[in-house]
């Protein structure tokens, strides 16, 4: 019999202990790379464990970014290869990959080139000579659609649509355009938006937001229990030296004729007074019943976020946000009272 992986071990205890929790939430606790961690996971729920791995999304965002690289990539396979270079080519050892146009004198090219999502292919299929590189094209700077890696910014509709009164279309814009709006990629064109009003209230506050696709959402503020050492301790968990919980209770409203699909408190946080963010525990208590994923249209739902951080950390503002990065979509409630 093989001895079990100490790695899977300890990340099995971390799963037992929390019951449901997102990985990358398990990875950030334990310290370890989150891919490992899926994998790992993967891995272990085909071996019999009484375990099940699943993913969540926002299926209307999911279609979104698929449709904008789809369509990134037809653009960008549109470009036409530029002519040929005149004058003869030495290619040693034959043609490859990277240059397998038509020359007079070699061998037929070996197949067709790869696509290499990287911007327009300015000089795709040219041979390259030792003189100073052509100045880039205008649409060499093309953006991934997929965003940073690592990161949540994905390619959304609520990114490019609708344009701020006044200022140019962020897409691609069909017919002439007039002389007075250069297409500047500098141009501080919907960068800065206006923030609604009644963004930001204090305990028992409702406040309201609009979804990117047309989510009509109210969120309350119920309670925060600061400390609450004495629930989390309650509950069979165990703080160490120098650590204190708190606990939020948030309600949210869905008036809109959609479901929401996503969990209330994903993107709920703590804000210190020194700017430092503070993420949930991945641990519920019995006594505080968590938020559940999706609030069907007209219904409200609510539940309670744990939070594990430094004893003598002054907090501020309990944030609350759409998704992450989306300051327009991003509530705040001033709790420097409690």
């Amino acid at each position: 019999m093989t001895a079990p992986d100490p790695v899977d071990v300890r990340l099995l205890t971390a799963v037992a202990e929390s019951g449901r929790a997102a990985v990358h939430e398990i990875a950030s606790r334990l310290g370890m790379d989150v891919r490992d961690v899926a994998a790992r996971l993967a891995v272990l729920s085909t071996t019999g464990l009484p375990m099940v791995v699943g993913v969540e999304c926002d299926p209307v965002g999911i279609r979104n970014a698929v449709a904008a690289a789809n369509a990134w990539t037809q653009a960008s396979g549109g470009y036409q290869v530029p002519n040929p270079p005149s004058g003869g080519y030495q290619v040693h050892g034959g043609p490859s990959g990277a240059h397998s146009g038509g020359h007079p004198g070699q061998n037929p090219p070996s197949g067709p080139q790869p696509f290499t999502p990287a911007g327009p292919p300015a000089s795709f299929g040219q041979p390259q000579q030792a003189r100073p590189a052509p100045p880039p094209a205008p649409q060499q700077a093309q953006p991934n659609p997929w965003g940073p890696p690592g990161s949540a910014a994905w390619a959304r509709g609520d990114q490019q649509r609708p344009p701020q009164p006044g200022q140019p279309a962020s897409g691609p814009q069909s017919g002439p355009q007039p002389a007075q709006q250069p297409a500047n990629p500098h141009a501080p064109t919907a960068k800065t938006p206006v923030p609604a009003a009644a963004r930001t209230g204090k305990v028992g506050s409702k406040l309201d937001v609009d979804g990117p696709e047309g989510e009509r959402i109210t969120i309350q503020l119920v309670e925060v229990v600061d400390p609450a050492d004495f629930l989390f301790t309650a509950a069979g968990y165990q703080l160490q030296e120098g650590e204190r919980s708190v606990v939020v209770h948030t309600e949210l409203t869905n008036r809109s004729p959609m479901p929401f699909t996503s969990l209330p408190d994903l993107y709920l946080v703590l804000v210190a007074e020194d700017g430092s963010t503070v993420g949930k525990a991945p641990v519920a208590l019995s006594s505080r019943p968590p938020h559940r994923i999706g609030v069907p249209p007209g219904e409200t739902a609510g539940g309670h976020t744990v939070y594990v951080l430094p004893e003598d950390t002054e907090l501020s503002t309990v944030r609350w946000a759409m998704r992450p990065g989306d300051d327009q979509r991003t509530l705040h409630w001033d709790i420097t009272d409690l």
